[in-house]
Parts: structure tokens; sequence; C-alpha cells
């Protein structure tokens, strides 16, 4: 992709957060009126001094001072209240950009990691959302409304008297440059402290959803050790992040006081010259201190900025990568015809083809299984006929149509898929069967568990349907979950099954099963897909494909495909039943 090209898809994104960003134009607006008034209260504070030195002190008015002193209480609580109401109205236009994003900018990344799993932008996505929604209410962003008040500040100061308002001046100057000096020496640790801590929490993450398996294999060191080094990367870089950015901020702050108490110094040298009020003095200073914050604040803040920035250029390049899915016609409910011809596959992230040439063809209630060596490109075509993987070349058809015309929701309605690793959810063994639809017949979820015959199972464990499990199963066995996996698979009575070694962890009972569920679901028109490599899974099935470096080696009746291909298929042919029986080979006779 030529950089012209990247660049305008980037802008893409960046017009599709500006979109959602326009809803809240409104209260923006009033946030920015409301700082508007805020900061024009902000004047009370010197005028009242003003008045306070040159008027009551002069004419000792205790009348005076009262009305004075209560109309700066009134101000005061004022812009107070106007202060307090743009805060919240900021917090909440942050929390609208993220409402308004959260369920796009999941899908957005849901989608892209199908395609390339170690996509930094997705895996980060929701993150940078929240990074985003939270300078919305964070208080750079009213530092940087108040920012357009300082020139104003410094003409008020040019009134009092021209040496305060060039003080003035330079003052804002060091401090801009100060601000320029924080932004690139932070810019680049900002996003190498964000990317550490980002792969040292995924690394955690992983950790402790394989925390069986590196317990058991007696991995706990090291891989503790291994996470170590990449916490200890990200706390390095954010310790000096901290450091350096802390630096500047305690800098910008020791050089805003010593300027305030600077030009009191040159005040009472103008009041003893005579060009100058006592009450202007102490005006000048907290107007200078006014005029100096919002800086003072953007450079203390600089980091979340950086960070913001980042976010949403990273946002930005996975929407203009990932954009909405387009609305599709509604087809009518296929019967369960697949058509391949000249499927090419080539996995996310790789760029040697997996399947090459695969072409076959299966009718409503037919059964293929689809043997091979490990590797053989089983488990891809699997996923191609799912629709997870894209075709690079070729097509896979249903009832004629190519999966990419069906909308992906409905598209997995029709279709049952076991993966190889089955994987549950959080939530309950019912949520989990009925694929997590919150309006699920809890007929159908019964249904489907007796299809898979874990019905019996479920009914004995402590709550039933109800009870809950978590994504890395909790007490469940491996044959259990599998056979959890086999009834969501088989919930809402899709018109194709697609099952990567469905028996692998089932015993005998459950092989018996699997194959009387197969049965029923051929009995009702499904079309059935088996990847195996034990000989008690293809016990239903007519036709068989047999798979090698990603090709079609063999295609047709099962008898005869195993005769003409499979060394031991008289020894598969006995074994073709529920049972463990020797390894379905995928060496020519």
């Amino acid at each position: 992709m030529s950089k012209n090209t990247a660049h305008q898809g980037v802008q893409q994104g960046q017009r599709e957060l500006s979109s959602i960003r326009s809803l809240s134009r409104r209260a923006l607006l009033a946030a920015f009126v409301f700082s508007v008034f805020a900061n024009l209260l902000m004047l009370t504070s010197p005028l009242y001094m003003l008045q306070i030195y040159d008027r009551v002190l002069m004419s000792r008015s205790e009348p005076t001072l009262v009305a004075l002193s209560l109309l700066m209480v009134f101000l005061f609580v004022i812009m107070g209240l106007l202060d307090l109401a743009r805060s919240r109205i900021l917090a909440r236009i942050g929390a609208r950009f993220q409402e308004a994003l959260d369920q796009r900018v999941l899908s957005a990344s849901f989608r892209r990691l199908a395609l390339v799993p170690s996509d930094v932008e997705a895996r980060s996505a929701q993150q940078d959302l929240e990074t985003i929604a939270r300078f919305w209410a964070s208080p750079l962003l009213q530092g940087l409304l108040d920012l357009p008040w300082t020139p104003i500040f410094i003409a008020v100061l040019f009134v009092f008297h021209a040496w305060l308002g060039w003080f003035a001046v330079a003052a804002v100057l060091v401090l801009f440059v100060l601000a320029l000096i924080n932004q690139r020496r932070t810019e680049d640790i900002t996003r190498e402290a964000t990317t550490a801590g980002f792969i040292a929490d995924r690394q955690a993450e992983n950790l402790k959803s394989e925390s069986e398996l590196v317990r058991s294999l007696g991995m706990s060191g090291s891989a503790f050790a291994r996470w170590y080094h990449l916490r200890r990367r990200a706390l390095v870089r954010g310790m000096e992040l901290s450091d350096r950015a802390g630096g500047y901020t305690v800098l910008t702050k020791t050089l805003r006081v010593f300027l305030q108490s600077a030009i009191l110094g040159l005040g009472a040298w103008l009041v003893l010259q005579n060009t100058l009020s006592p009450g202007a003095m102490i005006a000048g200073s907290i107007l200078l201190g006014r005029a100096l914050q919002p800086i003072e604040v953007a450079v203390g803040q600089w980091p979340m900025l950086t960070r913001s920035r980042a976010a949403r250029d990273r946002l930005a390049k996975l929407l203009s990568d990932v954009p909405p899915e387009a609305a599709r016609t509604q087809l009518p409910r296929p019967a369960g015809r697949v058509e391949v011809t000249g499927l090419m596959v080539v996995p996310p992230g790789d760029t040697r083809p997996v399947l090459r040439g695969v072409s076959f063809r299966v009718e409503p209630g037919q059964a293929i299984g689809v043997i091979g060596l490990s590797g053989s490109g089983k488990s891809s075509l699997a996923r191609a006929l799912c629709g997870v993987w894209q075709p690079v070349a070729g097509t896979v058809r249903l009832d004629g149509a190519t999966l990419d015309q069906y909308d992906p929701d409905t598209l997995g309605s029709y279709i049952g898929y076991l993966p190889q690793r089955v994987s549950l959810f959080d939530g309950t063994i019912a949520e989990n069967i009925a694929r997590l639809d919150e309006q699920a017949d809890p007929e159908k979820i019964v249904a489907a568990a007796k299809k898979a015959a874990v019905h019996d199972l479920i009914l004995h464990l402590p709550k039933g349907y109800d009870t809950p499990v978590t994504s890395i199963g909790g007490q469940l066995s491996g044959g259990q979950i599998q056979r959890i996996g086999l009834a969501r698979a088989f919930y809402g009575d899709p018109v194709i099954l697609v099952l990567d070694e469905p028996n692998s962890n089932l015993d005998n009972d459950g092989s018996l099963a699997l194959n009387h569920a197969i049965r029923h679901a051929k009995a009702a028109g499904c079309a059935v897909f088996i990847m195996a490599h034990r000989p008690a899974a293809i016990q239903e099935c007519e036709l068989l494909l047999l798979m090698k470096d990603g090709a079609v080696q063999n295609f047709g009746p099962r008898d005869q495909v195993l005769r003409e291909t499979v060394r031991n298929a008289g020894e598969i042919n006995r074994a073709a039943q529920p049972g463990n029986g020797p390894a379905l080979q995928g060496g020519v006779s």
C-alpha cells in the first residue's frame, strides 16, 4: 500500500471519529460558553484587589468593603458552578463518545483479529477508546479551553502598564518553549511505555488463561521470569516518563510562582515611580498567574495528550482498515447445499496458502469426512467453510450464494461449528449453548443438549443448566467442554455442521451419541463436515475427502476412497465403529 493510500485510509477513520464527536457539538458549545463566563469571572479576584487597595483603603469606607465582599462571594459562587457544569459536560461528552463507538470498535477489532491475530491497533482498541474518553474529562482539556483567554489577561496587563504586559508576554513565551521541549522529550518515551505496558499485560492475561498448563508442566518459574522481564521493561520506561515529565512539571510550577513574585516586584517598583497604583500591582500578579495557569496544566498533563493523540491515530487506522459492514439483502434460509470451487486460502498474517485448488460438492443430508495427516489443511478448510477465513481465490457457495453475500450473524445461525479447541464464555451452561442469545428459547437449548447427549450430564451438575462456567472451563473436563461445545453447534437447527475432531475427547458413549446426532442431522437435511483422525468419527459419512499439503488427493464415496488411497483401509473399515480405533493415515496405497 502506498503512503498516499495509507494516509487517505487513516483520514477516513479520522472522519468517522469526527462524525461521532459532532454528535456532541451542542454540548461542546455549551462547555465553551461556560468557559467564556467562567474566565470572565476570573477577573473577580484582581478587580476585587484593585478596588480594595485603590478605593476601600483610601476612603476607609466599611460599607464599600462589605458591598464589594458580598459581590465577590456571589461572583465566585457563580464561577464555581460554571466550572463544575463545564467539567460535567466534558465528562459526558467523553462518555457519549465512548458509548457511540464501543460496539463499532469492538466489532472492528474482532474482525481485524480474525484476519491478523497480532494486530496492535485491534488488540489495544478498547483501551484506546477509554484513553480518549478520559481525555475529555481531564483537567488538560479544561486548560486548553482556558488557553485562548491568556492573551486577554495579558491585554488587561497592558492596560495597567506596558511593562507589565511585556513581562507577561516574555513569561508566556518561556513557558510555551518549555511546553514544546516537554512534548518533544516525552512523546517517544510515552509511546514506548504504553506499548511495553500493553505487551506485559497481554502476557499476563495469556499466563492466567493457561494457568493449569503452566503449573502442570512446571513452567511457572520460566513463564514468570519472562513476564517479569516484560513488566520490568514497562516499569522502567514508565519511570523514565514520570521522571522526565515530572521534572518539566516541577520546573514549570516553580517558574510560574517565581514569575508571579517577580511581576509583583516590578509592580512595586512602578508604584514607587508613581506610574502604577498599589491595587494594579496586586491585580497584575493575580492576572499573570491566571494567564500562565493553562500553560502549566498543559505541561503537566502533556503525556496524556500524547497518549490520546496516539490512541486516536490507532483508532483511526483500525476504523479505516475495517469499515462498517455493508447491509446485505436478506436471502432465504438455505437448504444446505455446499459447493467449493478452486478454493485457495492464506492464513491471516501469512503469505503461503494452506489450501490450494480445493473443489467438491455436498448436498443436503450428506456427511463428508475430511481426513489427512496433521497439517494437511483440514482445520483450515473448516474455517473457510464457516467464513472465518476468506478465500484469496475460488469460492465457497451455500445454495449458490458466496458466503460474503450473507450477513455474518445470519450466516452464523445457519452454521454449527465445533472447533478443534473448544472454548466456553463466562456465563451459564445454558447461555453458552444458546450462543449467548439473551432471548434464547429454553426448549431449543435443551433440544440441542439432548442431540449432543449432554442433557443428563448437565442435570447432574450443581445448578443444572444454570451452572456458571468460565472461559477456561472451571471444573469441567475436556470431554464435558467438548460436548457442551457440540450442543452449541447443534443449537438453532443449523443447515451446515462443521465438526473439527468432534470425538477427540469423547468416550465410547460420547462417540455413540455423536454418531446418533449426526444421523438425525442428516435426516433433517443438514450437510455435515467432519474433520477426523479417529475412524469412529467417519462412521456416518457417505463421502470422504483426503487432503494432502492443502490440496485434494482424493474425493468420493467413503469405501472407495479408503480402498484407493489409505494404507490401512481394511483395518479402518473394521474400526469405523464407536471406540478407539487406529488413526486415519494419509499415505497412498
